[in-house]
């Protein structure tokens, strides 16, 4: 219905990204805001945003475009998303589920079918067009096995900070390489969020969680408008 609606509209594209509400769903209107209050969290701590699992880009260019508006002289604030850009490279055993069958848990789930890879490169371009300072890089991708590439992004950026991190593999393994490499660099303030824990169809977020942070030191806390979100704040 909205993907008719939408085509009827002759007022021509920019005029329809404008009223963008008048199109989005409420979930994502909710997403957006629990991406505004997590920003708004960070914004005190020196560091970067580092997102784990950049699927689309939805979220990689809401935190960009946020620093953009809220905090236009924050040049050395990175927007850093790590991502295969191909799917799932592989699952590993404690990712299996408990509740029911998961088509996408398989090597290669949650492809985009497209080269988003590009495409965000390319939407990067347009992006920097449009805010302050934009000698100044803002937007990084990181493409390949996190395994290797966090890991190499660090050796190479022996100064980097994390001010807030986003855990969205959905699986184990990578959830653990970003936990054990980032959470060193996270001073206190900074913002772990997570968004499958405590989710019995994808369980391996939370054993990366348990096997890697100590649970009863932090506050995970939720949104009451977002089913999924949970974050904690470094102490």
């Amino acid at each position: 219905m909205i993907e008719k609606i939408w085509n009827q509209n002759t007022s021509g594209l920019q005029a329809k990204l404008d009223q963008f509400e008048k199109y989005a769903r409420r979930q994502n209107i909710s997403r957006f805001i629990a991406r505004y209050e997590l920003f708004k969290l960070q914004m005190p701590v020196k560091g970067s945003i580092v997102e784990g699992g950049v699927h689309h880009g939805a979220g990689l260019f809401g935190w960009a475009k946020l620093s953009s508006a809220l905090e236009p002289y924050a040049l050395d604030r990175w927007v850093v998303g790590f991502d295969s850009f191909g799917g799932f490279p592989s699952t590993h055993a404690k990712d299996q589920e408990t509740a029911h069958e998961n088509e996408q848990r398989v090597t290669g789930g949650f492809d985009t079918g497209y080269d988003v890879f590009q495409e965000l490169q390319d939407l990067t371009e347009v992006y920097d067009e449009n805010r302050f300072l934009n000698q100044f890089e803002k937007i990084k991708l990181v493409k390949g096995d996190v395994a290797e590439t966090v890991p190499a992004f660090l050796e190479e950026n022996p100064h980097f900070l994390c001010s807030l991190l986003v855990c969205d593999f959905d699986l184990y393994e990578p959830t653990k390489v970003m936990l054990e490499q980032m959470v060193p660099r996270m001073p206190k303030g900074a913002v772990i969020v997570f968004d499958e824990i405590n989710n019995p169809n994808w369980p391996g977020e939370t054993m990366a969680l348990l096997e890697t942070l100590t649970l009863n030191q932090l506050r995970i806390q939720r949104f009451p408008f977002d089913p999924n979100i949970a974050y904690a704040m470094i102490e």
